[in-house]
């Protein structure tokens, strides 16, 4: 092999190199930021680790919004399924309501409870996340009454 071979050989294979690290940084930064839609059954029954954060879909069940210190606020998310207990500490959307669909961003505590740091409601009344639209659609266990008037708004 030529002196001029070997640095061809050397220059590929660092730029190669060079590649391969750029492209593990870039998926292990893509993964960390990844954030997965769930609806309560779906947390619920999965066993997802603590530190994962998680976009939690639901609508916010009529009665269970409660104000406490501060900015603090309890509320419940159901699908047709099941419910779970949301915390939130911080100003809620303005079109924030009961009976409504939310998407709130967060992580499921050590207490059972999801504890959101975003609160994301609807913007317009015939919108609705595609997941939380199919979530919906299924009708077996809890009582599905106060959703079905989102999802006729969905589909009209």
């Amino acid at each position: 092999m030529t002196r001029t071979q070997r640095r061809r050989v050397i220059t590929v294979a660092c730029v190669l190199l060079g590649l391969g690290v750029a492209a593990a940084l870039g998926f292990t930064a893509f993964r960390q930021n990844l954030m997965y839609f769930v609806t309560p059954s779906d947390l619920l029954a999965s066993e997802l680790p603590a530190t994962a954060r998680l976009r939690l879909g639901g609508v916010v069940e009529t009665g269970s919004l409660h104000r406490g210190d501060g900015l603090t606020v309890n509320f419940i998310v159901a699908d047709c399924l099941r419910s779970l207990p949301v915390r939130y500490d911080g100003i809620l959307p303005d079109l924030f309501r009961e009976g409504q669909g939310i998407v709130a961003s967060g992580y499921m505590a050590d207490d059972g409870v999801f504890a959101a740091d975003e609160v994301l409601a609807k913007h317009d009344e015939n919108y609705m996340p595609p997941e939380l639209a199919a979530s919906l659609k299924t009708d077996t266990g809890h009582s599905c009454e106060p959703f079905k008037a989102a999802m006729a708004a969905q589909d009209g």
